[in-house]
């Protein structure tokens, strides 16, 4: 496995050639010369990300830092809440910028990578809109990256294609797509192939950057009916982060010339901090923002994470934790409500279901269970819905219909005034439920089967029956390490064991050796499972917790090319 020092020699061809990407002056790019990456990480382009990054570095070091403070509170007891502070944003009327035509109806949306077969596949699943991921369905290589740009800027201008060798199939785009948003990364992670004055680049800048330079015009041509670009807002915990967010779009709008709020974006409310920020980060965000997401996977991980010194808020089998517990229903009735008043859409979360190809009974009672999730939705208020497949896309879009009708959304019919009266009480309560010994052992499978993949390049994983992304694998971690901690009981299954870090070490065991019977010897011997579970089970029984997974195991997936770029004066 390459780590975060390792330097790798430029080729005999590199060296023959002198190419190297042509850089502005503070910039150094250490991921591989690629030409067609070339295009991308034009001199402009980097001057653009640059400058952003000049502009809002200490902004974003001091919203970490703060993050920082706040766990350090929630670790001596403290709990998060309404700030009184911002009491007069949540009382007042106001609206955020009207919805444009080009995004009113998103009953449903699909969500991917940005790998070329997933996006035509996406765009053409006949869902309302796709959101291209850079963030948790991605493992931010250097090649998924500078690749992922490449393919949406062909996707902006259509002529993007992929012939599928195997199958010796061409796809291309149909006339009628998906509206495309972009999710770059979280405020959190660097993108340590492109150093800007000596320091790793913030990853979100770079995302957000190469695209919006190279896409901005002909998005708004071609996909915003004069709008754009469009995109999702991950991992936030604060409104002051998405202050940073709306002075960038500001700033990005002013520098191509283009309307202020022509850039709409969605926040994902996916922290349990964040829950009592809703109405502060509209506000901020009111001139771009299009709606808050449920980003429930997340908001489960964030639950731990936050309560983490506290013992009296364990978790359930993750599989219990769904939207009929209090604590998850009050989130999503509350942002509804919040949307609604402030004239702004409410996404619903994600379906992870995929297909059961070989079991029509599995497949159909699968299918039902997204309907009634769905129908849960849209009957509460929520204007739309993820899903991870393009075979769950005609099942929720006829839940929506029916419901909504020919409406494009239920932002003007179904205020949910009675979520006004959510406490802080009802956001806290806690989840209910009984642990298992099958808890632990599907959370230790997934994990370490999730991890191996991202480490080899693939960020959105299909693992019994469900989509996996980083944010199912981030619950699977924190809840093994919250019942390690406190050697919580499995009550469940009447055995009355504890977690102890003797037992977990047998359940590792035994469940690698499930993995290699589920993969078969050939796979495990050439995957990097061993690795993989040594990272696991390390962040699994560490003594202080790691804030994200992916924020550490990214530092065995980068590699340096040295020469990678060169600055002309």
């Amino acid at each position: 496995m390459v780590g975060f020092e390792t330097f790798l020699e430029p080729s005999s061809a590199e060296r023959k050639t002198g190419m190297a990407y042509d850089v502005p002056e503070g910039v150094d790019i250490r991921g591989k010369y690629d030409a067609e990456f070339a295009k991308i990480l034009t001199r402009d382009a980097l001057q653009f990300v640059a400058d952003l990054q000049r502009e809002f570095r200490n902004h974003i070091k001091y919203a970490l830092e703060c993050r920082k403070e706040a766990k350090m509170r929630y670790n001596n007891g403290g709990l998060p809440g309404f700030d009184p502070a911002t009491k007069y944003i949540r009382e007042e009327e106001w609206v955020c910028a009207a919805v444009r035509p080009a995004v009113a109806d998103r009953r449903v949306e699909i969500t991917g990578p940005v790998e070329r077969k997933m996006i035509i596949n996406a765009l053409n699943s006949g869902a309302k809109v796709f959101m291209a991921d850079f963030e948790d369905a991605l493992s931010p290589s250097w090649e998924n990256l500078m690749c992922g740009q490449v393919n949406l800027r062909d996707a902006v201008n259509r002529t993007i294609s992929f012939h599928d060798k195997v199958r010796n199939r061409v796809y291309k785009l149909n006339n009628q797509t998906a509206k495309l948003f972009v999710r770059p990364r979280g405020w959190h992670l660097p993108e340590s192939h492109i150093f800007i004055d000596g320091e790793p680049a913030t990853g979100c800048l770079v995302d957000f950057g190469l695209y919006f330079f190279h896409n901005c015009m002909a998005f708004r041509q071609n996909q915003g009916e004069g709008f754009g670009p469009f995109f999702y807002l991950p991992k936030m915990e604060h409104s002051r982060e998405a202050k940073i967010w709306n002075n960038v779009f500001e700033r990005a709008e002013k520098l191509v010339g283009i309307e202020k709020g022509s850039i709409r974006a969605t926040v994902l409310i996916e922290t349990l901090p964040a829950v009592f920020q809703m109405d502060e980060i509209l506000y901020e965000l009111r001139d771009h923002s299009v709606g808050l997401n449920c980003g429930r996977w997340d908001y489960i991980f964030s639950y731990v994470k936050t309560f983490q010194a506290h013992p009296d808020r364990l978790l359930p089998d993750r599989v219990l934790v769904g939207m009929t517990q209090h604590f998850m229903r009050s989130y999503s009735d509350l942002l509804i409500r919040t949307c609604h008043r402030r004239g702004v859409h409410a996404m619903g979360g994600m379906a992870a279901q995929i297909p059961i190809r070989n079991d029509p009974v599995a497949n159909e009672a699968a299918l039902e269970l997204v309907r009634k999730d769905k129908l849960r939705e849209v009957i509460a208020g929520h204007d739309g819905t993820w899903a991870a497949h393009p075979g769950l896309i005609p099942a929720i879009m006829e839940v929506f219909t029916n419901n909504m009708g020919n409406k494009s959304n239920q932002i003007d019919t179904l205020k949910r005034e009675d979520a006004a009266n959510l406490t802080e009480e009802d956001l806290l309560q806690r989840p209910r439920g009984t642990r298992t010994m099958e808890g632990l052992r599907l959370n230790t499978r997934v994990g370490i089967q999730y991890l191996a993949a991202w480490l080899t390049g693939t960020g959105s994983v299909p693992l019994y029956n469900l989509m996996e992304d980083a944010a199912t694998a981030e619950i699977s971690r924190v809840q093994n390490w919250q019942w390690l901690k406190y050697e919580v009981e499995l009550d469940g299954d009447g055995l009355g064991l504890r977690v102890t870090p003797c037992l977990f070490g047998r359940v590792v065991e035994e469940e690698m050796a499930r993995i290699e019977r589920e993969v078969g010897k050939e796979k495990f011997k050439k995957g990097i499972y061993r690795e993989a579970c040594k990272i696991f089970t390390r962040q699994c029984t560490t003594p202080i917790l790691d804030d994200f997974l992916t924020l550490d195991a990214y530092n065995h997936i980068v590699i340096h090319h040295p020469n990678g770029s060169s600055s002309r004066l």
